[in-house]
């Protein structure tokens, strides 16, 4: 199980998130929403152990983030895939970055064997976010972060994300928070919802 005790952060200052609890357990899917600038991706990339907060603690698995050595078994997706890549780094190095992505990952996520060869600046937005999703599918994943993912794609790669997503959530037993405002693709998708307010 992953736990969000008591979360806390502030920017300059002002605090943007207070005292936030959640916990997400194997293969369910939690969605995370709230208007822009409400601390949504923040408490994403703290979720993630991208950024430590000022007071509270996330536990994986009993055991806090910050104590996990190596591959973190809490991998993030975010909105705009070419800030989270190298872009002077063939697609296929970017894509096994972290470890061998198998064949089949690869062909669920629809990627090219050509892609490969290519540069981040010769994909397509949709095309660069399935390289992120597929790399960070490893064994040893056990929780995804997914930031608005959905963003920059069109309607039909939407539902393709979604249904490969949904697959390895039931299949590998993932955990999943899913950080979107996007109203259409939470009535669709039967999940628990935690609304982000003002305080």
């Amino acid at each position: 199980m992953l736990e969000v005790k008591d979360i806390s952060f502030s920017y300059d200052k002002k605090e943007i998130l207070k005292n936030i609890n959640l916990s997400l357990s194997p293969r369910e899917l939690v969605i995370i929403t709230a208007p822009s600038g409400f601390g949504k991706s923040t408490l994403g990339k703290i979720i993630a152990g991208y950024l430590e907060p000022d007071k509270g603690e996330i536990i994986v698995d009993g055991k806090d983030i910050k104590n996990y050595k190596g591959y973190l078994p809490v991998q993030m997706a975010f909105q705009h895939p070419e800030k989270a890549i190298n872009r002077r780094w063939k697609i296929g190095r970017i894509l096994n970055e972290g470890w061998d992505v198998n064949r089949d990952i690869i062909e669920k996520f629809g990627i090219k064997d050509y892609w490969l060869e290519k540069y981040p600046q010769e994909l397509s937005g949709g095309e660069l976010q399935r390289i992120c999703l597929a790399r960070i599918m490893s064994n040893d994943t056990k929780y995804l972060v997914l930031d608005e993912i959905t963003t920059m794609v069109d309607a039909i790669t939407q539902v393709q994300l979604f249904e490969v997503l949904d697959h390895f959530r039931l299949e590998h037993n993932m955990g999943m928070v899913l950080i979107t405002h996007n109203k259409k693709l939470i009535e669709k998708l039967n999940a628990k919802v935690i609304e982000l307010t003002a305080f």
